[in-house]
């Protein structure tokens, strides 16, 4: 048999998972999770946006309210001759005045702005709406990420102990088959063989060891770590999930996509910014109202001249111009309501692909522990017929190649169906809420 194919057929899986991890503080799923959370500088970014939405959000509901203006200026004036016309030459001269104090205060409140200041508040209502679910969905994402390193972790971490296991009975086959060559009662070829998987496995456990070195460094980057630190997997804790509830259909990812849901949001948003451009069609009403105060020293004095009354604005090159402003703003509406049904198909897609997958990992899991039965089995029946001579060294390695394969594949797909049932979750918008809820 080709037993190097045999050997590196277990290590295949290890290739897979080599940009992942886990721990060694006996840091549970749950609390990477929630750790990722914490630190992670997407969702820090993500939090950032909403906040910078929120704000825009503010600015503009600010414009509902008056706008309220003082202004105030004081001068000193030169040595001035005034002189009025046809004043009787007689009279006394008139004050000549050095100083000049004046105050003013306007108040303005919009009324009427062709709907403009609701519908922008609705706006920026909707895309703050929609950075939050846009945040949430970044949050899944670094969950994902932080379930994919464990389960690499937990991986690696298994096959290099199955390695480790069987380099032990490999280096004292060597030890008995060295006796034996020496005694004459096996050929130097078979020491050779053995010798040769031990080989073979030693350098399949130091690429273990790159892969789980690797993981660990990805795992503790992405949750702020010391990188010295050496993560490891509690098997108890990863295996104690219930999978029974897992999405059969796309209901629940139709409803809960918080992408999707950010894209209905950001609809609606684009509907409102058409209402915002067909405002430009309509005039501005708002009500107006000032106090002013004047002092010319010594010359004249103004007190509560107060004035109110109503201004009305109308840009008429509006009504042409404007239209090709509504145009566009309908026109990408339009972008958004076609987005909004490719992420629906994109979305029902993953999801049954999900749904396939982890009912694939599951009969795949069940036919890995049957296989496992039967190579070891095999291996119990060789290895009694090669004690007994009626076997060779090449149907003994052959046989503990096959068992040691079957063992990493076993190990490897109930890891493989706890990472499978997590996908289902996240494409199902379902993965957030399993960790808020402490379902693990």
């Amino acid at each position: 048999m080709k037993i190097s194919q045999l050997m590196l057929f277990g290590i295949f899986f290890i290739g897979i998972s080599s940009i992942e991890a886990q721990e060694k503080t006996s840091l549970t799923l749950d609390e990477a999770v929630k750790l990722a959370w914490e630190k992670s500088n997407e969702v820090t970014l993500a939090n950032t946006k909403v906040n910078s939405k929120k704000y825009a959000l503010e600015t503009v509901k600010n414009n509902q309210y008056p706008d309220i203006k003082i202004a105030g200026q004081y001068q000193r004036l030169g040595t001035a001759s005034v002189d009025l016309a046809n004043s009787d030459p007689n009279a006394d001269p008139l004050p000549a005045p050095d100083q000049v104090m004046f105050g003013q205060a306007t108040v303005s409140l919009p009324i009427f702005a062709g709907f403009k200041i609701q519908n922008s508040i609705t706006a920026y209502d909707n895309l703050y709406e929609a950075e939050s679910a846009n945040a949430a969905k970044t949050k899944e994402d670094v969950a994902l990420r932080v379930i994919t390193y464990y389960t690499a972790l937990y991986k690696a971490q298994k096959t290099l102990d199955l390695l480790n296991e069987n380099q032990k009975q490999a280096k004292q086959r060597v030890t008995d088959f060295t006796e034996l060559e020496k005694n004459g009662i096996i050929p130097r070829n078979d020491l050779l063989k053995a010798q040769l998987l031990v080989s073979k496995t030693q350098l399949n456990i130091d690429e273990a060891n790159n892969n789980i070195n690797n993981i660990n460094y990805y795992l503790t980057t992405l949750l702020k770590l010391d990188p010295s630190v050496k993560l490891t997997v509690n098997e108890a804790d990863f295996f104690n999930l219930k999978t029974s509830n897992a999405p059969t259909s796309d209901v629940l990812a139709l409803e809960n996509r918080k992408d999707l849901e950010a894209i209905r949001l950001q609809q609606k948003a684009s509907e409102a910014n058409v209402k915002i451009a067909k405002s430009g069609y309509y005039p501005s009403l708002a009500l107006l109202g000032g106090y002013t105060a004047l002092d010319l020293k010594d010359f004249i004095t103004v007190k509560y001249a107060m004035n109110f009354g109503v201004g009305l604005s109308y840009d008429l090159s509006g009504i042409y111009k404007n239209n090709a402003h509504v145009k566009e703003a309908e026109s990408k509406a339009l972008e958004v309501k076609n987005t909004e049904a490719i992420m629906t198909d994109r979305i029902k897609i993953e999801v049954q692909k999900s749904i396939e997958d982890y009912d694939l990992a599951i009969n795949q899991s069940v036919v890995y522990d049957e296989a496992l039965q039967q190579a070891s089995e095999n291996y119990r029946l060789v290895k009694d017929k090669f004690d007994n001579g009626l076997s060779d060294t090449n149907d003994l390695v052959e046989a503990d190649v096959e068992h040691l394969s079957a063992k990493i594949n076993t190990a490897l797909s109930k890891a493989t169906i706890i990472q499978k049932y997590y996908e289902l979750l996240s494409v199902s918008g379902q993965l957030s809420q399993s960790f808020n809820l402490s379902k693990i």
